[in-house]
């Protein structure tokens, strides 16, 4: 804010505290100082009557307390939009009451106080004002409310009760809305800009932020997601065989590290038994199928395991739904045996690929890659995705050092297994973004996914390399208006900076 919008609102809130101040004297004293008596004007009837108080508060004094969060609001909005927000739906409630009490005064009693017009006056004068100084403010009044709502009212409330039933609830809940929320949602939150449309291998992406493979793995929310502003969503991670899921915890939050444990271990009901209520159906965006090996012990060698991940694809492929994209992930760190049998191994990838390559799906594959290996070993299994085909890589997945900077040890001892989402995943990811953009930009498609919050979190892994950006975490700490803020802020961002799409951002920072 520049100060002389600070200097004009701080002399308005001034005026009004003053006034307010005074008329609450007169109120208690039942007298009136500087205030003619005439056939329309009696500031003692006004300030004493049955409508001066309400349960027994003089209004005057509920005047200056409004002023004094008006103030409070102002000096914390220099440098803080919520409470630039805060500050507009004060002064958008003090101008409604305000006429409120101009109309008992000129109805119910029929006399006015000229203290009581100078409130009014300095409250139209200070929205006025507010509605030039805050305009932008104005714009995202709406949408960051709920994010508000979220953060401080509702997000208490849901993190009393067990991470994994709250998922469950929020799913189920999300699946069943019905039509008239889903068109409410999507008049709030799915507005789309043309700067953030981009169309990559064939794909047209309306936004570049997506949903990562981890959430909804029952594929329950493909109605809802693009009423929330995602571009696209991939559903699983599903196997050929379905999976109950890992001992409990298969989830936990921490919420000092921007985290969640995660150990679900590819929790799912099979890919067949999950996606054949789609059968013939058209999604309304682009919709990703993740598929990774069944969570079993039978599944004791490399071959059995190469042969349940090619099931599963050929399992999607008959299905043939109307799906954009694959996912191939290879990297969860949470399955049985997934220290003996891993495809990070280089012999191990090149097998499965190859044996992938022979099904000959036509729609692009990505694979889900790891974070948590080396520089030069990431670059040589990109050296061997390369070879087959594969379009593009996803970086990455969980966090698997317990001992990141950024993961508090007492929330980490709380959890015996799993690994860990969100902020501790941001860096890693960052990093391999970056050198799979510098060595493969003209070979792979990236998408970056963890640790994404906000807009500039997604910005800086478009800058780089990632074309495209998913998220989960930053959802369930941040709520599910996040996506349609995050698309507002990159839109703005990028007309800020003169930049016509999101694609230009791409690999910038490289």
């Amino acid at each position: 804010m520049k100060k002389v919008q600070i200097y004009i609102l701080s002399f308005l809130i001034l005026v009004g505290l003053t006034d307010s101040v005074f008329l609450t004297y007169e109120h208690y004293v039942l007298t009136s100082i500087g205030c003619p008596v005439s056939t329309w004007i009696n500031c003692l009837v006004v300030t004493t009557s049955k409508y001066s108080e309400i349960f027994g508060i003089p209004l005057a004094l509920l005047g200056v307390i409004y002023y004094m969060f008006l103030g409070s609001f102002l000096y914390f909005g220099r440098s803080n939009k919520m409470f630039r927000h805060f500050y507009i739906i004060t002064s958008s409630f003090g101008v409604l009451f305000s006429l409120y009490l101009i109309g008992i005064q000129m109805f119910a009693i029929k006399l006015f106080c000229l203290y009581c017009l100078l409130s009014a006056f300095v409250s139209f004068f200070n929205f006025g004002f507010t509605l030039i100084f805050f305009e932008k403010d104005f714009k995202t009044l709406v949408l960051d409310c709920f994010g508000y709502a979220y953060k401080y009212l509702l997000k208490p409330i849901l993190f009393l009760f067990d991470a994994e039933a709250v998922h469950e609830w929020m799913v189920k809940f999300g699946e069943n809305l019905p039509k008239p929320i889903l068109i409410l949602f999507k008049k709030i939150f799915g507005k789309y800009y043309k700067n953030l449309v981009q169309n990559i291998v064939g794909v047209n992406f309306k936004s570049p932020i997506g949903l990562a493979a981890g959430f909804d793995y029952e594929a329950r929310l493909t109605k809802i997601l693009p009423n929330l502003g995602f571009g696209f969503g991939t559903i699983g991670t599903l196997s050929y065989s379905s999976y109950e899921g890992n001992p409990k915890p298969m989830l936990g939050r921490l919420p000092n590290s921007k985290s969640l444990l995660v150990n679900k271990g590819f929790k799912n009901f099979g890919i067949h038994e999950t996606l054949k209520k789609f059968n013939k159906s058209k999604f309304r965006y682009p919709v990703g199928i993740s598929v990774g090996r069944t969570n079993s012990s039978e599944l004791d060698t490399v071959d059995k395991t190469i042969s349940d991940i090619v099931k599963g694809f050929k399992e999607a492929k008959k299905i043939n739904l109307n799906n954009a994209y694959y996912e191939l992930n290879i990297s969860c760190p949470n399955l049985i045996h997934s220290l003996n049998i891993d495809f990070y191994d280089l012999k191990n990838l090149e097998k499965l690929l190859s044996e992938i390559d022979k099904l000959k799906i036509k729609k692009p594959i990505f694979v889900k890659m790891p974070i948590d290996q080396t520089e030069k070993h990431t670059l040589s299994m990109l050296k061997i995705i390369a070879k087959h085909k594969i379009v593009g890589v996803i970086f990455g997945n969980l966090q698997t050092n317990k001992k990141h900077r950024l993961l508090d040890k007492d929330e980490v001892k709380k959890f015996k297994m799993g690994k860990y989402s969100g902020k501790p995943t941001f860096e890693d990811s960052n990093i391999r973004i970056k050198l799979a953009y510098k060595n493969f930009k003209d070979r792979f498609v990236i998408v970056g996914t963890g640790g994404v919050f906000n807009a500039d979190d997604a910005w800086v892994k478009f800058e780089n390399g990632a074309s495209l950006v998913q998220l989960i975490t930053g959802m369930i700490y941040e709520g599910p208006q996040l996506i349609a803020q995050i698309n507002r802020d990159l839109s703005q961002k990028l007309e800020e900076k003169g930049l016509k799409n999101i694609s230009q951002v791409v690999g910038s920072a490289v």
